[in-house]
């Protein structure tokens, strides 16, 4: 593959969309390298479920067109992307990332889908997920095992284990992950991406729930905002989404003098944070400390039961999932998720709906840690990137879930968070710090997360590996 091939393929859609106005570059031209970089690149990192070369290159010939007569479709125009196999496309199979299930077949596109093709978004295909979405890595029964683009021996993160290959391997600059406890983030911190868990609602959903959100994943903070131009667009069929309301995502600049900034080193419960992790997020702190922002501690807000509640609360959701198979299909489950499923066998009405509380107390303890703040700063995990094979962080099943006491937080206030690389451990794994705001203040945190992206040293900015 040649050089110039990688070059296109790891611009931003930022950068692409000025190329096609100057007519430099044509959809078809960027269309083309992504594709070179996808032949070289997915045999090993193994991150599509529906790869369509050939849709996706009608698509981006449809757009060429439309930026040489002047009339582009909206922001992501001629832009190639991904989208994760649980946002609905009509006719694509979506299996939940597992082989135990009879796939779904979507009759129509989710909100989603419908506002990328709507504003002229080339589509290269869904990308994979773990069963069921419910683990931190890129280990399916279905998929097999998705790889990092900066070491093949090392995690992706899920459940957006796709998504994230793509996007730090070059396949587009736009992917579309979701979240439900730290699945975009957990791939932000563990392949150096840019990523944004929007508020609750701002991204309308095909099957809205408990925590659930769509979001942004990219190599820049700047696309993440172009992006979320496309993605906050209502839709009625989310009856969760926010009110229709017209939104600047410009990224202006950010005056640091006088922001409030919570630095949050310590969960409360979960996993002991690694000391290169706590010096990489104490260094962003710094940065922000060095232009003029007030920086406080935040104390842990988080307790080890909230984190079982909320544990046992998915356990026994998927558990009902699980028994609802037949035998037959239950033994194609990922061994992980049938034994961490059994977990949940035997709770009872009263503890499930006890679990439930718990999460509202959750939500109700971090608006109230982090109000104070205009964004607070954090660890993303506890840990770094760890062996691909592996489902989760911790490899015992009892301590599944002890890597999100930084992440699940947010999910249950609504209130956005974005990951930005800070820095990488002495063997090369990335390092993202958390940046969060108060609820609905995407355009704040996302200013902040741009911020800190131009101001980070220079060890701390990644050189992508794409090609």
């Amino acid at each position: 593959m040649a050089v110039t091939d990688a070059g296109i393929a790891g611009l931003s859609a930022v950068e692409l969309r000025a190329r096609y106005a100057e007519g430099s570059l044509s959809p078809v031209e960027v269309h083309e390298a992504v594709q070179d970089v996808i032949a070289r690149r997915e045999p090993v990192l193994n991150a599509f479920w529906r790869h369509d070369p050939e849709g996706s290159r009608a698509q981006a010939k449809e757009s060429e067109r439309r930026w040489r007569d002047g009339e582009p479709l909206g922001p992501a125009d001629g832009i190639p992307l991904t989208l994760k196999e649980n946002v609905a496309r009509a006719g694509v199979p979506m299996p939940a990332g597992t082989a135990g299930v009879e796939p779904v077949v979507p009759e129509r596109d989710a909100p989603i889908t419908a506002r990328v093709l709507e504003t002229g978004g080339v589509v290269l295909g869904s990308t994979v997920m773990p069963d069921w979405g419910m683990l931190s890595s890129g280990v399916s029964s279905l998929h097999g095992t998705t790889r990092s683009p900066w070491n093949p021996d090392l995690t992706t993160g899920g459940s957006s284990a796709g998504a994230g290959a793509a996007a730090a391997a070059g396949y587009g600059p736009l992917h579309v992950g979701t979240d439900i406890g730290g699945s975009i983030r957990l791939p932000g911190t563990w392949l150096g991406l840019a990523t944004l868990k929007p508020s609750n609602g701002r991204i309308p959903l095909d099957a809205p729930y408990l925590g659930r959100a769509a979001g942004p994943m990219a190599r820049t903070v700047g696309d993440l905002a172009l992006f979320m131009e496309v993605l906050s667009r209502p839709d009625d069929r989310d009856w969760t989404s926010l009110p229709p309301h017209s939104i600047d995502w410009t990224l202006t600049d950010l005056d640091p003098r006088g922001l409030r900034v919570g630095l949050h080193l310590d969960a409360g419960c979960g996993g002991e944070v690694d000391p290169e992790i706590l010096a990489a997020v104490q260094g962003v702190a710094d940065v922000f400390a060095a232009a003029g922002a007030e920086v406080a501690e935040v104390a842990p807000f988080m307790t080890p039961d909230l984190l079982d509640s909320v544990d046992l609360f998915w356990r026994v959701r998927s558990l009902n999932d699980y028994d609802a198979l037949t035998p037959e299909q239950q033994s194609r489950v990922l061994p992980y998720i049938a034994e961490w499923v059994a977990g949940g066998a035997g709770a009872s009405g009263v503890r499930v709906l006890d679990c439930y509380q718990q999460i509202m107390r959750m939500q109700a303890v971090t608006v109230e840690a982090t109000l104070p703040y205009d964004i607070v700063l954090s660890p993303v995990a506890p840990v770094s990137a760890f062996p691909a094979e592996q489902p989760m962080p911790y490899p015992d099943n009892g301590r599944g879930m002890q890597h999100i006491g930084f992440t699940v937080p947010y999910n249950m206030s609504g209130q956005p968070a974005a990951t930005v690389n800070c820095g990488f451990t002495t063997d090369g794994r990335t390092i993202g710090v958390q940046i969060s705001g108060r609820r609905f203040d995407d355009p704040g945190v996302l200013r902040a997360a741009a911020w800190y992206e131009a101001h980070r040293p220079a060890s701390a900015v990644p050189d992508w590996p794409i090609g």
